[in-house]
C-alpha cells in the first residue's frame, strides 16, 4: 500500500466526507476518489458504501481501519522522533491553561508529547481572567488551552479538546441552592461578576450573558481578576456565576453549590497559538493533541 493510499483511506474513514478529506490532505476531491478506487482494486472489494448524499465505511473497510490506524500512529511517531533527534530538538515549551486545561485529556496529551520529544521540558502555567490572552500574545507561553469563543486575528484557534455543559455556582443558603436545576431566565435579578480590563468583551459576554432570553437584564456586580477570586466571592455571597461543568469536579468546595444550567450553550475549550510560524516543539504538541483526540474518539465531555 502506498503512503498516499494509506493516508487517504484513514482520513476518509475518519471524516466520511470526500470534501473534508480533500481539504485535510490538500488534494482535489477527484484525486481522493481516484486514490480510493485504486486501493479498492488492490484489495478486491469496496471499502466504503457511497451515494450522492452519504459515505459509509463498509465492514471490510472498518476491519482494515482498525488494523491500520494504530500502526500508522506508531509509524508517524517513529518518523517524528527520528527527525527530532536529527535536529536535536530540545528546550522548553510553556503551555498555558485557564481552568482545568484539557481536562481528562491533559495527562494523555503530555504523555504522547513526552514520548515523542523527551528532550523538551513542558511547563504548564495558569492564566487568569484579568488578561486570559495576554500571556500568549506576549510570548510568555507558547500555547494556550482556553474557553471559546476567541476571535482575534493574531491568534489561531486549534483543536477543541473539551465540550461540556455549564453549571451555575451559588453559595450555600442562596434561594436557588435548593433547586435541582435552573435556566437562564432564573438569572434575572441576581448579581453576577464583571471582568477587569484585559479580556475581550465578547468573551466574557459568552460566559455571563447580559440579558435573559426574554430580554431581562442580568446585573453585573464587582469585577474579578482570577478564577479563585470568583469562587471565593461566590462562597461569601457576593454574587453567583455560570461555570463549566468540570469546575465541580476539579474545584469543588463545601460552601458552593453547583446547579445544572439547562438552556445555556455548551462550552468548548480549545488549544490556541499565535498566528505566526510554529516552533518544532509547538507543532509537535499540537500534533500530540490531534493524535490524542483521535485515540480517544474526540474531545472530552462531562
Amino acid at each position: 500500500m502506498e503512503r498516499q493510499e494509506l493516508e487517504t483511506f484513514l482520513t476518509l474513514a475518519e471524516e466520511l466526507h470526500f470534501g473534508r478529506t480533500a481539504e485535510r490532505l490538500l488534494l482535489s476531491q477527484a484525486r481522493v476518489s481516484q486514490t480510493l478506487k485504486k486501493l479498492e482494486r488492490k484489495i478486491g472489494a469496496p471499502l466504503f458504501e457511497r451515494t450522492s448524499r452519504v459515505v459509509r465505511i463498509s465492514p471490510l473497510g472498518r476491519q482494515l481501519y482498525e488494523d491500520l490506524a494504530p500502526l500508522h500512529v506508531r509509524m508517524e511517531a517513529a518518523v517524528a522522533r527520528a527527525k527530532d533527534t536529527a535536529r536535536g530538538v530540545g528546550g522548553e515549551l510553556n503551555v498555558g491553561f485557564l481552568g482545568s486545561g484539557a481536562g481528562t485529556l491533559t495527562g494523555p496529551i503530555l504523555a504522547t508529547f513526552r514520548e515523542r520529544l523527551p528532550g523538551v521540558e513542558v511547563r504548564m502555567r495558569e492564566t487568569q481572567y484579568q488578561d486570559p490572552l495576554g500571556a500568549l500574545r506576549g510570548g510568555e507561553i507558547d500555547l494556550l488551552f482556553t474557553c471559546l469563543p476567541v476571535r482575534e486575528p493574531d491568534l489561531t484557534v486549534g483543536p477543541v479538546v473539551i465540550r461540556e455543559p455549564r453549571l451555575l455556582a451559588v453559595p450555600v443558603g442562596h434561594p436557588l441552592a435548593g433547586r435541582t436545576s435552573v435556566c437562564l431566565e432564573d438569572l434575572a435579578g441576581e448579581t453576577f461578576f464583571g471582568l477587569v480590563n484585559g479580556a475581550p468583551a465578547y468573551w466574557w459576554d459568552s460566559h455571563v450573558p447580559r440579558r435573559t432570553p426574554s430580554g431581562r437584564e442580568i446585573r453585573r456586580g464587582p469585577s474579578v481578576a482570577s478564577f479563585q477570586e470568583l469562587m471565593t466571592m461566590v462562597a461569601t455571597g457576593r454574587g453567583i456565576s455560570p461555570v463549566l461543568a468540570s469546575v465541580e469536579k476539579y474545584y469543588a468546595r463545601p460552601d458552593v453549590i453547583f446547579l445544572p444550567l439547562t438552556d445555556a450553550a455548551t462550552a468548548e475549550v480549545a488549544l490556541l497559538h499565535r498566528t505566526t510560524p510554529l516552533t518544532p516543539q509547538a507543532a509537535a504538541f499540537i500534533q500530540a493533541v490531534h493524535d490524542t483526540l483521535k485515540a480517544n474518539g474526540g474531545p472530552a465531555e462531562y
